[in-house]
């Protein structure tokens, strides 16, 4: 992404010495950052604290942190970051926010400002290869959780500047509407990594009518909601959310991928709760030789410090050292993982039990009680829309307003609601 700068005649931030410091903020003389992102043409940046919290260097770590995870080894494209996709949710909600202001929903400078502070920073607490190590390296803390306490520590570093942000990516917010555009069912989060992941996947079924769904919203009783004229669109928008989660997201090479990975840092941690030494960067060191909890990122805030070092660099780096270390599960494991040998998937809506047991006796030269590394079973499901949470909102032109799911021939009522459940078995390639 290009960044070209301009001059914008406008309160400064601060001033800090050290741009590796936590508190690095901009320096004085402070320009407008316009970006070229592929997906959108060019992104404008004119607000000064969204530059301060881009700058910073929690927020550039999002730069070695890839989106869809390990999917590149499937579609190669997919080398896109969640830096990428956070500017380009930031983007989104810049647009969202000014089509609501023109239609007369009260939205203030200060609050505009907090909301696309918000969804640039809904991603920052993800760790190394996104949601594919999501429970592997800190167990039990999801990165949304991650995200709200790096939120709370930037925003104790800056005098306040993430107040509002805070309550709204927090849902405490008195504006609930601004809160569901940063997390929802509709929310720019969705509908920027469709776009962005379809883009750089070449998978077409993702890309969905954005500019129409932003220009159809609207706000009711405190809810976001969306014109009857624009629920074509919105179905268009699920439909294809639940094509990209079957052809690429579950795509059960992406999965074998994901679970290779996980496997590779179970396997890691064993090792070291063991004792057994093993070469790690520093912060991922820490990771694998503690076990954190929610309350110890809480009590001590080296943790998040560490957590805050963490990226896909970390990981690549002790997985290629990992391929020559003298535990042969550990070593087959990151050699089939750099070799691409990844696990060879099944899905099926039946129990895959015979199957289990036909590949358990095709596998040799490896001890039982290292068997369920190479060969398993699982079930993944995808919800594509959940009437039960909180629903996409039509305001009709009688003035009533209804989940979309609940309007007459709705394609949501009849195929789309509630979730698919698969079975799937990971077993050795040949």
């Amino acid at each position: 992404m290009l960044l070209i700068g301009a001059s914008l005649p406008s309160k400064q931030p601060t001033c800090s010495t050290s741009k590796n410091s936590p508190n690095f903020t901009l320096p004085m003389s402070f320009k407008v950052k316009i970006i070229n992102d592929p997906v959108y043409g060019f992104l404008r940046f004119p607000e000064p604290e969204l530059i301060q919290i881009i700058e910073h260097p929690w927020f550039q770590r999002l730069r070695y942190i890839r989106q869809m995870g390990p999917a590149y080894l499937v579609y190669p494209g997919a080398e896109h970051t969640r830096f990428h996709h956070s500017l380009g949710a930031c983007h989104l909600m810049d647009k969202a926010l000014d089509e609501l202001r023109t239609k007369g929903v009260a939205i203030d400078k200060e609050e505009h400002l907090a909301a696309r502070l918000a969804i640039l920073l809904h991603d920052v607490g993800h760790g190394p290869f996104s949601h594919a190590l999501e429970d592997s390296i800190v167990e039990g803390v999801s990165h949304e959780t991650l995200s709200h306490m790096i939120m709370q520590r930037l925003n104790s570093q800056m005098g306040g500047l993430l107040d509002k942000a805070t309550e709204i990516f927090a849902h405490s917010y008195p504006r609930k509407y601004l809160h569901q555009l940063v997390s929802s069912q509709l929310d720019m989060d969705r509908m920027d990594y469709l776009m962005r992941d379809s883009f750089y996947t070449g998978v077409a079924e993702g890309v969905v009518s954005y500019d129409r769904i932003l220009q159809m919203l609207t706000v009711c009783g405190n809810e976001l909601a969306v014109e009857e004229k624009g629920v074509y669109s919105v179905e268009k928008f699920i439909i294809a959310r639940r094509l990209m989660y079957w052809q690429v997201y579950l795509h059960k090479t992406v999965l074998g991928a994901e679970m290779l990975l996980t496997n590779i840092l179970k396997r890691a941690k064993e090792l070291a709760r063991e004792g057994t030494k093993l070469f790690a960067t520093p912060a991922l060191h820490h990771f694998l030789y503690n076990q954190v909890t929610e309350q110890d990122f809480k009590n001590d805030p080296l943790h998040l410090d560490k957590f805050c070092e963490l990226d896909d660099n970390d990981v690549l780096a002790c997985i290629k050292v990992w391929q020559t270390h003298d535990d042969k599960v550990l070593s087959k494991l990151c050699k089939m993982f750099i070799l691409r040998k990844l696990y060879k998937v099944i899905y099926s809506s039946e129990s895959l039990a015979s199957i289990l047991m036909q590949k358990k006796e095709g596998i040799s030269g490896i001890e039982e009680r290292y068997l369920h590394y190479f060969i398993f079973t699982g079930e993944t499901s995808n919800s594509t829309y959940n009437k039960d949470d909180e629903r996409i909102l039509i305001a009709m032109k009688d003035g009533t307003v209804k989940g979309i799911d609940e309007i007459d021939n709705s394609l949501v009522n009849k195929t789309l609601a509630g979730a698919v459940h698969k079975n799937y078995i990971c077993y050795l390639p040949s």
